[in-house]
C-alpha cells in the first residue's frame, strides 16, 4: 500500500474498526509503533507531524515567549539554534529588549490556527527587534506592519499612538548568527522585500562578508502565496541529511552550501526493471543445463552383493 498523509477510517469487510485503524497506521507516514522508522520532523511543513519535539523555554538569555497561549514545540536543534542566536545578540549588544518568539508547532505537530505551515517542528515566528524613533530599544509590542521606512504605527488601543522602528542592527545580527549556525540549517527566512532591503543594505554598509550576504538574500523571501511577512520574520529550517532518512521532506529548496543530502539513486527504466527480474530465472536455467545428469539404477542393475530391500 502506498504511504500517505491520511488514511480513511472506514470499517473493513468484517466490520472491525480496530483492524482498519491498524491498517491505516501501517500505511501512513505517521509516527507509531507500526512505523518505527518514522521519527522527528515527519513530512513537509504544510503537511506533516512532529515526533520527539522539545519545548522552547518560556524565557532565557535574550528571548521570551510573546504569548503563553502559543505553541512552542519544535525540533531540538531548531530550539537550540534560536536560543543560542538570541543569547549571541544579547551578548554582543547587551541591555536590549529580548527577542519575542511567536509560534513554533504543537507538541505533536499538525494544523494550528492562523498558520498554513508550522506542522512538523521546522518553523518559528520571530518578531522583529524594535526601538523608538530616537534609538531606544523596546520590546516588540506584537504583530504590527513595518513599512519600507522601517516604521510601524501602534494604535491607541494597543498602547499608542506611537511609532516604533525596526532595529536593523540587532535584526541583522540575529540573521547573521542563524545563517552561520549549522544546527539552524536555514532553508527560508520569510520577510517582506522592503525590510529585506533595509537589512542587507545595512550589512553591506558595515562591510559584512559578501558571500554571507548573498546567502542571506537567497533565503530571505517575501512569499507569494501568503501575507508579506512585514510584521515578523518566519524562520524555517531545512531537513538535515539524517532527518530525510526518518521522514522529513520538502518545504523549499535545499541550498548548495548546506550539508549534502543522501544521493538519490537514478530511476530505472521499465526495460531495466524487467531485465533485473528475469536475470535470476536465466541464471537458474543456465545452471540446470550445465548440471551433470544422475543416472538412477534400476532393479535389474542391482548386483548379487546388493543388500535386499526391506519389505521384499
Amino acid at each position: 500500500m502506498k504511504a500517505g498523509w491520511t488514511c480513511a477510517r472506514e470499517r473493513n469487510a468484517g466490520g472491525s474498526f480496530v483492524a482498519a485503524v491498524g491498517l491505516c497506521l501501517g500505511c501512513s507516514r505517521t509516527p507509531s509503533p507500526l512505523t518505527p522508522a518514522v521519527f522527528g520532523a515527519v513530512g513537509a511543513p504544510g503537511h506533516g507531524v512532529l515526533s520527539a519535539g522539545v519545548e522552547l523555554p518560556e524565557s532565557g538569555p535574550g528571548f521570551r515567549w510573546l504569548q503563553s497561549v502559543g505553541h512552542h514545540y519544535g525540533l531540538e536543534r531548531l530550539v537550540n539554534a534560536v536560543t543560542a542566536a538570541a543569547a549571541a545578540v544579547e551578548q554582543e549588544r547587551p541591555g536590549g529588549a529580548p527577542l519575542m518568539v511567536g509560534d513554533l508547532s504543537k507538541r505533536f505537530g499538525g494544523r494550528i490556527p492562523k498558520h498554513r505551515s508550522h506542522r512538523n517542528g521546522r518553523d518559528v515566528d520571530l518578531l522583529f527587534y524594535t526601538e523608538t524613533p530616537t534609538g531606544e530599544t523596546v520590546p516588540c509590542p506584537g504583530f504590527f506592519k513595518f513599512g519600507a521606512d522601517g516604521l510601524a504605527f501602534i494604535p491607541p488601543e494597543r498602547g499608542g499612538p506611537k511609532y516604533v522602528r525596526l532595529d536593523v542592527a540587532r535584526e541583522w545580527l540575529l540573521i547573521k548568527t542563524l545563517m552561520t549556525k549549522p544546527e539552524a540549517n536555514v532553508q527560508w527566512m520569510f520577510i517582506s522585500t522592503p525590510l529585506e532591503a533595509l537589512i542587507t543594505e545595512y550589512a553591506r554598509a558595515r562591510g559584512e562578508d559578501p558571500e554571507l550576504i548573498w546567502h542571506a538574500e537567497n533565503v530571505m523571501l517575501q512569499p507569494a502565496d501568503s501575507l508579506p511577512h512585514d510584521d515578523h520574520l518566519h524562520l524555517r529550517t531545512a531537513c538535515t541529511p539524517e532527518e530525510t532518512l526518518f521522514g522529513c521532506e520538502g518545504g523549499g529548496p535545499y541550498w548548495p552550501w548546506l550539508p549534502a543530502l543522501p544521493a538519490t539513486p537514478p530511476l530505472e527504466s521499465d526495460d531495466a526493471l524487467v531485465m533485473a527480474l528475469l536475470a535470476p530465472i536465466e541464471v537458474e536455467a543456465q545452471n540446470a543445463k550445465s548440471a551433470p545428469l544422475v543416472k538412477l539404477r534400476t532393479v535389474d542393475e542391482h548386483s548379487e552383493k546388493s543388500p535386499p530391500l526391506r519389505g521384499d
